[in-house]
């Protein structure tokens, strides 16, 4: 009967195969720890834009006066030979009228405009005043007596070219304010759209 000897390894021999398994234990679960976190991200949440409020849109058709917010935005629609006059107050937000040559039915003459303008606007400071449509088909007198008003027999004026200064006079008249706080501009016929700024925080505070 034959005996086999199995080899006895010196006690350093040992002990150096255990740390290196050791060490290579803790080199692979971190490893493999990281490896399965890049498989799967965690999802990042990215917060929304914020998004900028409308702004208010004010229609003004004809024979009409409204008036319209700070930051809004007015439009007159079908402007052909009508005048629109946007009276701009401050701090911000306006009086919005347009004017119609004839008469709309139930709706306010040309004569009646200006009135209903000032009557609104009150005693707030004024800052411009904006006359625009059909410059050429307006006499001045029609802010003061309509088309409409004259009896029969009566003769009606008739418009020669373009008088910016006569509609310039009558407007600034008619509003009670400064004629260099009124400008008139002929523009072409079809909808008539004017922004209105937000007043400055620091508008109630100024001197």
């Amino acid at each position: 009967m034959s005996l086999r000897v199995r080899p006895i390894l010196p006690s350093s021999t040992v002990a150096s195969v255990a740390a290196g398994a050791a060490v290579i234990a803790c080199l692979t679960v971190p490893f493999t720890a990281h490896a399965a976190e890049g498989a799967r991200p965690a999802p990042v949440a990215v917060p929304a834009a914020p998004q900028a409020p409308a702004a208010t849109e004010t229609v003004v058709t004809e024979g009409h006066v409204k008036e319209a917010s700070p930051g809004g935005v007015i439009r007159y629609p079908s402007v052909t030979s009508c005048l629109t006059v946007t009276v701009h107050l401050r701090p911000g937000g306006a009086v919005a009228a347009h004017a119609s040559l004839f008469q709309v039915p139930g709706e306010l003459r040309s004569d009646q405009i200006l009135g209903r303008i000032k009557s609104l606007v009150g005693h707030r400071a004024v800052t411009a005043v904006d006359v625009r449509g059909a410059v050429g088909a307006w006499h001045p007198s029609y802010f003061t007596k309509a088309i409409e008003s004259y009896g029969e027999g009566e003769r009606v004026p008739v418009p020669e070219g373009q008088d910016f200064a006569g509609l310039t006079s009558a407007v600034a008249q008619g509003l009670g304010v400064p004629g260099d706080a009124v400008t008139v501009k002929d523009v072409p016929d079809g909808d008539q759209i004017v922004p209105l700024r937000t007043p400055s925080p620091y508008a109630a505070i100024a001197p």
